[in-house]
């Protein structure tokens, strides 16, 4: 049985129990969060608490999740844009739209499916659910990752995550003119004070480090390069929709009113470069724009004409 444990602090005061712990424990639906309660598994300073319970500073609450019972994520035929595989790593180019891991209310159509098929010789450091899976990227971001093929791959690409030595460049395409050429974001993250469902700059937040440069301009948008220092959920996505320049087609951080007819925000994983786990060598890969991003360009480049 796994457990977990929260100190509430002063972002999460007076937050319902259940809304405070869907947004926290992302790999879990409200509802079956909701379950646990119900069954006795969650307690706040030992005392069994309902759902609608309001946080209290300090509270502790500890979750008791049950080991998954007959949960079975099946290989399935689903074409993979491989960029570069050995022994150890397989480097893919994700599209939008897929899904990372099965979680809960997506058991198929993920990366993992797809990859589960192709090979059968993937880490189990996370589980039945996310085997080789060493980090994210959203469903809507397109891009390369990297997936381990043994544990002793995954411990080492996931030392070089922890201190920020694995090179992660993304493009993005945001909201207005940026003014300077470049520029830093140090702004902690951490979920967002009432809508738990969103990340958000916050005081006691975790630390965040986003490095861009600007690569063009367009009418009422920017091209720009963001280097990750730091990988937190949304960084991208969150940081530059702090300085005033969300991303376009953005469904939770950019503007209501979106100008294209786009499947999500415009952020694509371009380059992914670590250490390999046997050679010891530094490998670097990148990824060409996919052709929707590419159509968007030509668009704004033709406004300026």
């Amino acid at each position: 049985m796994e457990t977990r444990e929260f100190i509430i602090d002063e972002s999460s005061e007076n937050i319902r129990l259940d809304v405070f712990l869907s947004g926290e424990m992302e790999d879990k639906s409200r509802s079956y969060i909701q379950g646990l309660i119900e069954k006795s598994q969650i307690k706040v300073n030992g005392i069994l608490k309902k759902s609608n319970y309001k946080l209290k500073l300090k509270d502790i609450v500890h979750i008791s999740i049950p080991d998954p019972v007959g949960l079975d994520i099946e290989p399935e035929d689903i074409p993979l844009d491989i960029v570069y595989e050995d022994s150890d790593v397989i480097v893919v180019n994700k599209p939008q739209g897929m899904v990372v891991h099965p979680a809960s209310g997506v058991y198929t159509g993920t990366l993992v499916n797809a990859l589960l098929n192709h090979c059968k010789d993937l880490s189990g450091i996370n589980g039945v659910t996310r085997p080789g899976i060493v980090h994210r990227i959203d469903k809507d971001t397109s891009g390369v990752l990297v997936v381990a093929k043994n544990d002793r791959a995954h411990n080492k690409l996931a030392e070089q995550l922890k201190d920020h030595s694995m090179t992660r460049s993304y493009i993005a395409l945001v909201e207005g003119i940026l003014k300077k050429d470049e520029g830093t974001i140090d702004a902690p993250l951490g979920r967002h004070p009432v809508e738990r469902i969103k990340i958000a700059v916050v005081k006691n937040g975790k630390d965040a480090v986003t490095h861009y440069k600007v690569l063009e301009r367009f009418k009422n948008a920017t091209l720009v390069e963001c280097v990750l220092e730091t990988g937190r959920t949304h960084q991208i996505r969150v940081h530059m929709a702090h300085i005033g320049h969300p991303l376009i087609g953005d469904p939770v951080y950019g503007y209501k009113k979106q100008r294209f007819n786009l499947n999500g925000q415009m952020l694509h994983a371009k380059k992914l470069g670590f250490i390999h786990p046997s050679t010891n060598e530094y490998i670097e890969f990148t990824s060409d724009l996919p052709e929707y991003f590419k159509k968007i360009l030509n668009i704004l480049k033709n406004e300026l004409k």
